[in-house]
């Protein structure tokens, strides 16, 4: 590994800043006192950087001159921009945004001689382990199953360990597990079914579990990677795996509410099976409720994190400190904008 002082020093550029993960990065970037550039639409949302010392770029990662122009002076780059929207019945948009515009970046960063790219993946591109704990060893196998937001996500991250291996891009990927925590903003599906299950606007879950991992967590890791991170490697950020049922009595509890019922899994499947071929018929497009879903929410199983802890000294929080912390500042944010 480089020294990494000649790049800690430069500008650091962070690509989809106003999502969940590129708004926290910069958060922990700029209170490390580093020069932080953040690259936006126009359009985007920027509430999740409000107060923050940050020089924003407008552009697009669909358009490669918005990215150079972004990234020129720029020492490290944190690719943050995810298109997360699996629901979407036409897959174009997914594509384009998660692997066209990864391309994009990862070449701009290669043009301005970048020397550290930073890039946001996901849990849904390891292989599954019946056997025991999801390792970053363990190549993905499940394509019969997957959506098509999953075989997106795997597209991409292959083409940054090609561009790695064969272009010498310098760069370090994140496996990372279903985020939570404050500062949620959009919110995101996931997290805003917390708060529901913690304001009792729900009381019911599927019969499921997954990994977690808490938002501050993952921009930790990201900076972590970036000065310790071994190029051409994936780490595997997540926390414990937790079920529905101990995830959601957590966040119940924070808002005085009971623990939620619990759907069977077949049963889930059977509802959303009806909800799909009646949206189908109704000729619905872009709906959460699918098979496709129900699939999602228990694929992803334990997972080894050891390979973060060793090699770039990273150690999550208890996850029930990030329900605790994601429940009050929904709480407050709802609160402030009721006034």
């Amino acid at each position: 590994m480089t020294d990494a002082a000649s790049f800690l020093d430069k500008p650091v550029l962070v690509t989809g800043a106003s999502g969940f993960v590129g708004s926290h990065t910069a958060r922990l970037l700029v209170s490390q006192g580093r020069k932080v550039r953040v690259m936006l639409r126009r359009t985007s949302s920027q509430a999740a950087l409000e107060g923050l010392d940050v020089d924003v770029r407008y552009g697009d990662v669909l358009d490669p001159d918005s990215l150079r122009a972004a990234m020129d002076g720029c020492g490290s780059v944190f690719h943050c921009v995810v298109d997360p929207r699996f629901w979407l019945t036409d897959p174009t948009p997914i594509h384009r945004n998660n692997v066209d515009g990864l391309v994009n970046s990862m070449d701009a960063a290669l043009a301005c001689g970048v020397e550290r790219f930073i890039f946001t993946s996901t849990m849904g591109t390891l292989g599954l382990n019946p056997d025991g704990p999801v390792t970053e060893d363990i190549p993905f196998n499940w394509a019969d199953h997957a959506s098509a937001y999953i075989l997106a996500r795997v597209e991409a991250e292959n083409r940054f360990l090609a561009y790695c291996r064969d272009k010498g891009l310098p760069g370090v990927a994140l496996c990372i597990a279903n985020t939570y925590g404050p500062q949620d903003y959009q919110p995101t599906p996931h997290g805003h079914m917390l708060w529901q299950m913690a304001n009792g606007e729900v009381n019911v879950a599927i019969e499921a579990g997954a990994p977690t991992v808490d938002i501050r967590d993952v921009a930790d890791a990201m900076v972590r990677a970036e000065a310790r991170g071994r190029l051409g490697e994936r780490y595997i950020i997540a926390n414990e795996f937790i079920s529905n049922r101990d995830f959601y009595t957590l966040a119940a509890s924070e808002g005085g509410r009971k623990p939620p019922r619990i759907i069977p899994l077949k049963v889930a499947y059977a509802i959303a099976w009806v909800a799909e071929a009646v949206l189908k018929l109704l000729r619905r497009k872009d709906y959460l409720v699918s098979t496709d879903a129900v699939y999602l929410s228990n694929v992803f199983q334990r997972m080894d994190h050891g390979k973060a802890e060793r090699e770039l000294g990273w150690k999550p929080r208890p996850v029930q400190d990030t329900v605790r912390d994601a429940v009050a500042w929904y709480a407050e944010h709802h609160r402030h904008n009721a006034h």
